[in-house]
């Protein structure tokens, strides 16, 4: 929505009357047509091709939680982009992860982001991660006319619960459905794979440093299998995207990072290719 304030100085009166802490119920009421579960898509004949990402895990461990994602975004049989961005902090205490099509899920992110700081700048405080949780919840939902048509939008949400003081996972369907999960998870096409390294490598006394390289062992054993997920390409300097989410709020490996626990992963992998695993961690 645009406030046009060039003939009167003023704002309209939609932004001046009180109402919800939610921007998605603003939206709703004044301008629907903005939100993109509302938007109406022209008649297809078979599937859309859009881009789509592809693999994103997380894992707690004491004291925070780690999410990251691989680079790649594929369109049918092709490469559509090498060094996509899946893994986006959606307030200081959260992040979101995206798989499905890319462009929906990348909007979705910047709407939830919108919507949590729309919540704390009318309330005076932020939601809770379980509020968080059941927000992004809505925004699926919100999606699944879309997604009936092939554009589906499946994220991962995982933030640094204050209250609870620790790590939370939540993994989400087509339809909005929520599921807390425990120690570790993944979503997107390298899902089933990665979820089997992590069940291999996960313990419950994982440090941060143990935890950003156990995630990036299962992209890499997820890429290796699947053909969607793109893996450590260090050619082009391409590696995954790996955040940190601890009661110090969100950060980002720096590229310097990434690149050298995937250098590591890579180089052990050169001297025992059917060594055991789990001597990574």
């Amino acid at each position: 929505m645009e406030a046009n304030t060039r003939s009167t100085g003023r704002l309209p009166a939609a932004f001046l009357t009180p109402g919800s802490s939610s921007f998605m119920d603003f939206l709703s009421e004044h301008q629907p047509e903005l939100l993109p579960g509302k938007r109406q898509l022209p008649p297809v004949q078979g599937v859309i091709e859009a881009p789509h990402g592809t693999t994103i895990v997380a894992v707690t461990f004491p004291g925070g939680v780690v999410l990251a994602g691989d680079r790649r975004a594929t369109m049918g049989n092709v490469i559509a982009q090498r060094d996509i961005e899946k893994v986006f902090p959606a307030d200081e205490y959260s992040a979101v992860g995206i798989a499905g099509t890319a462009g929906l899920a990348v909007e979705m992110v910047k709407l939830f982001q919108l919507e949590l700081e729309h919540f704390e700048k009318v309330e005076g405080a932020q939601l809770s991660l379980e509020g968080k949780a059941n927000r992004l919840s809505t925004m699926i939902r919100s999606n699944l006319g879309m997604a009936m048509q092939g554009l589906a939008v499946v994220p991962l949400f995982a933030g640094y619960d204050v209250d609870r003081e620790k790590g939370r996972i939540f993994s989400y369907d087509v339809t909005g459905g929520r599921s807390e999960e425990q120690n570790y998870a993944a979503t997107g096409s390298g899902s089933i794979f990665a979820r089997g390294a992590m069940k291999k490598l996960f313990r419950d006394d994982l440090s941060e440093e143990q935890a950003t390289t156990l995630v990036v062992q299962a992209l890499y054993d997820a890429a290796d299998d699947d053909s969607a997920t793109g893996g450590p390409d260090v050619a082009r300097r391409i590696y995954p995207i790996v955040t940190v989410i601890t009661e110090d709020g969100f950060r980002r490996l720096t590229d310097e990072e990434s690149s050298d626990i995937a250098r590591s992963i890579l180089e052990r992998r050169l001297e025992q290719p059917d060594g055991p695993r789990a001597a990574l961690l």
